[in-house]
């Protein structure tokens, strides 16, 4: 038996057409989107950035404001490691900012104000977005901007029904302890619908997922919040999930007390292993990821036109859930997932979380367990695979395959200190808290909402 909450999300992602929203209706809009986009970005030397430099004591690449964030550097040392010790330039964003989707029923339908938005990062163009994403300087106006469109329902969300309210981390390998407040609110009065964007039935956002880089990192994120009610066969709880059980959170805390991570933040002039260049900070063998500068022009944004940096990854980066059913429950195979710049070691991550290229220049041992044989699976155990994009706001063309791969005869592989199968239900409450979950993970449990669906509504 479902709660009212969890029902109404179980109609909604059942829906891919609804009278309000055709998915016909969608693809034209999608593609005058796409055509109405006069975005235009291109990357440059250091020295052409405006309202940008490097510090002259630290290194460290700062907005002359102080604000919105900065590019310093970070020292890491975890004993008994595959990789002992290293440095590295790392993003540094205190500010909390807000991911929010307004929700709408139509007809008996939950619907999603969604965003096309194009962000300097961007592949190609638009992305479908959340109504909202925006950093605290960018919704306090600190770019002297036009307002960001709907933040006030997020900022004042006591007057309207929030259905998920949670701060989440991102990526702990890029960004020093990042948070952002993951939100979804539920209005009934009427919204003008701006240009730019559409209300669209889970469902509709589901059947997406499979077309390359069209959902965007923020929209999952907070999706993935949602009281999704995944199917649950073995008459567990009655609103939408199961929380993780005390065994489950004595294995999270036992490994965070386990792995030992030493940071330590340093100023971007004594990272080693990384060199200045004119339009660039590289690593010394040419692997990883860069630093460098973008110039961005958009009409349809609060300031039409800015320079800032960006971290672009070298290479595109896997992501991969194992899965399997035992008595009919869906089941993950989740991994321990320590990053540098975690707030708490380590959170959930996909079986399998990394980018193989990078992995020729470690140890063997700093490769993911079952990462090969995940990439090598047969195509009828392979549930989902799509690629898509990360954050366009902060990293240039960064994209990671994104696959649920099925576990074969034998089950899959066994429980190891690192590697845990958990109900898909618990992973979902685990992610209705924060920093138990990465932003990978969290992305593929959207995946997986298409893939396993909701509980049937009666």
């Amino acid at each position: 038996m479902l709660t009212p909450v969890s029902a109404r999300i179980a109609r909604s992602a059942a829906a891919v057409e609804t009278a309000h929203a055709p998915l016909e209706d969608f693809w034209a809009w999608w593609k005058q989107s796409c055509a109405d986009d006069d975005s235009a970005g291109r990357v440059i030397p250091f020295g052409e950035l405006r309202s940008w430099s490097f510090d002259p004591g630290s290194g460290d690449l700062v907005h002359d404001t102080g604000r919105f964030f900065t590019i310093g550097g970070i020292r890491a040392h975890r004993p008994g490691a595959a990789v002992e010790s290293w440095s590295q330039p790392i993003i540094n964003q205190p500010e909390v900012g807000i991911l929010g989707i307004l929700a709408k029923e139509f007809d008996g339908v939950l619907h999603f104000l969604m965003q096309a938005k194009t962000e300097p990062g961007n592949c190609a163009g638009p992305q479908l977005s959340p109504t909202v994403q925006a950093t605290r300087s960018n919704y306090t106006r600190v770019h002297k901007g036009s307002p960001v469109p709907y933040v006030d329902y997020f900022r004042n969300a006591e007057r309207h029904r929030v259905l998920a309210d949670v701060r989440q981390s991102e990526q702990g390998s890029w960004f020093y302890r990042k948070r952002n407040r993951n939100m979804v609110v539920e209005v009934t009065g009427d919204v003008e619908v701006l240009d730019g964007f559409r209300w669209m039935p889970l469902g509709q956002v589901h059947r997406l997922l499979g077309e390359v880089d069209l959902i965007n990192m923020d929209a999952r994120t907070v999706l993935a919040c949602l009281p999704f009610p995944f199917q649950d066969l073995d008459g567990g709880s009655t609103d939408g999930f199961r929380p993780a059980d005390t065994e489950v959170l004595s294995w999270i805390t036992e490994a965070r007390t386990r792995h030992e991570l030493l940071t330590e933040r340093v100023p971007l002039r004594d990272v080693t292993g990384w060199r200045r260049e004119a339009d660039r900070i590289t690593h010394d063998s040419g692997g990883f990821f860069d630093v460098m500068a973008i110039d961005f022009r958009s009409r349809g944004r609060e300031v039409a036109a800015w320079t800032q940096p960006m971290v672009r990854p070298r290479y595109m980066g896997v992501s991969a859930f194992l899965v399997r059913r035992v008595d009919g429950v869906p089941q993950v195979l989740v991994s321990t997932r320590v990053e540098v710049g975690c707030a708490d070691v380590l959170e959930l991550g996909p079986t399998a979380q990394g980018t193989p290229e990078n992995y020729d220049l470690l140890p063997a041992a700093a490769r993911p367990p079952l990462l090969d044989e995940l990439l090598a699976a047969p195509a009828e155990r392979v549930l989902f695979d799509t690629v898509m994009s990360e954050e366009g706001g902060r990293f240039y063309h960064a994209r990671n395959r994104y696959l649920v791969v099925e576990a074969g005869p034998d089950g899959g592989p066994a429980d190891t200190p690192d590697l845990r199968w958990i109900p898909l239900t618990e992973l979902e409450g685990l992610a209705r808290h924060s920093f138990y979950v990465n932003v990978d993970a969290r992305t593929l449990m959207v995946c997986l909402q298409r893939v396993f669906g909701p509980v049937p509504v009666t």
